[in-house]
């Protein structure tokens, strides 16, 4: 990473940060007269604080950058913020990985280093893709552990021939907030004891932000991948009419792990 790009990052840190108070999605019921109800889903591993965040069946592979802030080292619970809306149905709108159990006061968007800072402003975010409608969380040093499985089982279509299944079989065995196929799993890596997070992204697919949250003392205490602005999306500007076609309710297809 260029000294150029951490200097030019010191100077606009303070800009790319959420404007919504993140933790609200976990201590309160409802926000803006949605429901929320929140999602205990275990632990993700991270054994070196390499954290990737990114759609699991397209866009994970072993040369995969993490982001450039060094997160803690260990085994954290992620907790999932779930929207219950009669619109909307039940949508995962914040994800959170907790380091610690300290009050974020702030939350800068994680970024891997490469970004282009310059005229950034206050609307900008620069966020992950979504393809398969999924996200998921993981250590930078775990990913050369899920190509080595991938190659083994060597599957034409790994969502359709592995992991639907998982998905499937975790919806018999937690029905809440899911959907028949299934919406979330907390997958162990096969061979390892690395668990890697997976879950329905939101509205389907589209680009999300991530943020890392930050105590009264600088501290990192937290990660949030923001899915659902709800008060932005029940405003004027959010349209929320565009969301009730969207095709979030499919199954992803034909997708593979890069190896690009």
């Amino acid at each position: 990473m260029e000294n150029k790009w951490i200097q030019k990052y010191e100077e606009v840190k303070d800009i790319l940060v959420c404007p919504t108070d993140l933790e609200s999605y976990f201590t309160t019921n409802e926000i803006a007269g949605q429901q929320l109800e929140t999602m205990e889903i275990g632990n993700v591993s991270l054994p070196f604080g390499k954290i990737v965040v990114r759609d699991p069946l397209v866009a994970l592979n072993a040369n995969q950058s993490p982001y450039f802030v060094q997160a803690p080292i260990g085994n954290f619970p992620v907790t999932i913020s779930v929207v219950k809306s009669e619109d909307w149905g039940d949508r995962y709108a914040v994800v959170k990985v907790e380091f610690t159990k300290e009050k974020p006061v702030i939350y800068r968007e994680a970024l891997v280093g490469i970004e282009e800072l310059e005229d950034v402003t206050e609307d900008d975010y620069f966020g992950f893709g979504v393809d398969a409608g999924l996200g998921c969380i993981t250590d930078a040093e775990v990913l050369p552990f899920v190509d080595i499985f991938i190659d083994e089982i060597n599957v034409e279509n790994v969502y359709d021939d592995y992991f639907a299944g998982l998905f499937a079989q975790n919806y018999k065995d937690n029905p809440k907030n899911q959907r028949e196929a299934g919406d979330w799993i907390n997958w162990k890596v096969p061979n390892t004891e690395y668990q890697i997070p997976m879950f329905a992204s939101g509205f389907g697919d589209g680009t999300y932000p991530v943020y890392f949250g930050y105590d009264a003392n600088e501290e990192i205490c937290g990660l949030y991948i923001q899915f659902i602005d709800i008060e932005l999306a029940l405003s004027e500007e959010g349209d929320e009419d565009d969301y009730e076609d969207d095709d979030s309710d499919d199954e992803p297809e034909n997708f593979v792990f890069p190896k690009d």
